[in-house]
């Protein structure tokens, strides 16, 4: 009897000491549901209605309405920006995420990509990895400060925006020229920073303060034609498919910078035999080319170590039967911090070497400064980082990719990528067909991100 009334009180006790971090779980997979099962691309989704429920469940915890604001230049294009008050000795953070994601089709996927789904320990559905998850944890983060009466020492700006992967109504531009005193801030953290794992192990987190630029270039070759019957040497296509492969045999120069040197500083350590050795002499002496030609086989390192310039599209004649009058070629640069675009055109140019190709800039390039390892950022994400994962290296990291980050920093906001959502980097799925996050990394990452706010905020 003594025994089953232990037992019974056990069981009672157990149920109603439900960890707070469970209730915190809890929260955010609610938020997360709501936003992932919002259509929010470009082509018939609505930002606006995703920034609409998250205001709505930020008032519902007691925040201001005025406080709480949802705006944009376009009906279907809004942006949500939330003020949580704080002692005010500092200037704000900027907690950033996007609320549009890319499109997906249901006969691509192999569940529905707009019904958030758990199984076989994931979260599945667009958005999951690209950037709901982070959109999500800021919100549930503001609530549960609330609930927990926190005062922060300075204010804390959560900004969820609208057209980070594309569109025409970019939601940071459009912030930062019309509302800049909404989201004006000492600093921003935002999506960006990678979190490492393979085999089920945690390799690194790392924290992104610089990412390269993207522009593109149309490569043509005109001429004047004529009947395929009666060919002739000077053929459009022959003379573009002669420049690309001149284009193929090139590379950009090695250029490492603060935070690439860095990067190749502590990789190395994660590293053995020559890999280690590579690294660890690239980022003392980056003029080394029998460490960045060894280090170059890697795509993720080639990318790394400089400018890069590839094709990507073709577009040749107009009849079989007819010599072509024009060939076209889309060249896709990803350029280093530091380097500008009339210069990479100019390259390209001499590369090319036929004054027959014209080289035109698709869109213009917008470039970013790369924002100081700053000790204060730096510091906090170390030490949770070994708080949470023992043993588990920081790795600053220069993103291949691009983010609206830019323009934060463009407008003098330094801003980092940071994650703390761990991914298998032989499996990561963002912009692709069955995106999917751990459970337990979510629920990790929102952790994480809840205890880096609060360290920066302290």
């Amino acid at each position: 009897m003594i025994s089953l009334l232990i037992s019974a009180l056990m069981m009672f006790l157990a149920g109603a000491a439900v960890p707070a971090e469970t209730a915190h779980d809890s929260l955010a997979r609610e938020i997360f549901q709501e936003l992932i099962e919002i259509n929010t691309t470009d082509a018939a989704g609505d930002t606006t209605k995703a920034a609409e429920a998250m205001a709505a469940r930020l008032k519902a915890a007691g925040f201001p309405a005025s406080d709480v604001q949802v705006l944009g230049p376009n009906p279907r294009k809004g942006n949500l920006v939330v003020r949580y008050r704080g002692a005010g000795t500092r200037k704000p953070l900027l907690l950033l995420a996007h609320l549009d994601v890319v499109e997906a089709r249901r006969d691509d996927w192999s569940v529905d990509p707009f019904r958030f789904i758990e199984k076989e320990g994931y979260f599945w559905g667009r958005g999951t990895t690209d950037d709901k998850a982070m959109a999500a944890v800021w919100v549930a983060t503001l609530i549960r400060f609330r609930q927990e009466r926190y005062v922060p020492d300075r204010d804390l700006i959560v900004a969820l925006t609208a057209d980070e992967e594309g569109g025409t109504f970019n939601g940071v531009q459009w912030l930062l020229s019309q509302h800049r005193d909404l989201i004006d801030a000492d600093y921003a953290l935002n999506e960006g920073g990678e979190s490492h794992m393979k085999g089920g192990k945690h390799l690194l987190n790392s924290i992104q303060p610089s990412e390269k630029t993207y522009q593109s270039f149309r490569l043509e070759v005109r001429n004047a034609g004529g009947h395929s019957s009666r060919p002739i040497k000077d053929n459009a296509i022959y003379r573009l498919a002669e420049g690309l492969a001149r284009l193929s045999r090139y590379e950009f120069p090695v250029r490492l910078n603060e935070v690439t040197r860095e990067y190749y500083r502590r990789m190395s350590t994660l590293y053995s035999g020559q890999t280690a050795a590579d690294m660890t002499t690239l980022a003392r002496n980056p003029s080394d080319r029998a460490a960045a030609v060894r280090l170059s086989v890697s795509p993720h390192n080639n990318a790394l170590l400089r400018t890069t310039c590839v094709a990507t599209q073709l577009e040749a004649g107009h009849a079989e039967n007819a010599l072509p009058q024009t060939a076209r070629a889309t060249v896709n640069c990803r350029i280093l911090p530091g380097e500008s675009a009339a210069d990479v055109r100019a390259t390209l140019v001499r590369v090319l070497n036929d004054s027959k190709i014209a080289v035109s800039s698709l869109a213009d390039a917008v470039s970013s400064p790369p924002s100081p390892l700053r000790p204060e950022v730096m510091g906090a994400i170390e030490r949770i980082t070994s708080e949470m994962w023992p043993g588990i290296p920081v790795i600053p990291m220069m993103s291949t990719g691009a983010t609206d980050g830019l323009y934060l920093r463009n407008g003098g906001i330094p801003t980092y990528g940071v994650s703390g959502f761990f991914e298998n980097v032989d499996d990561t799925r963002a912009h692709g067909r069955d995106e999917r996050l751990g459970v337990k990394e979510f629920f990790e990452g929102r952790e994480f991100l809840y205890r880096l706010v609060k360290a920066l905020t302290s």
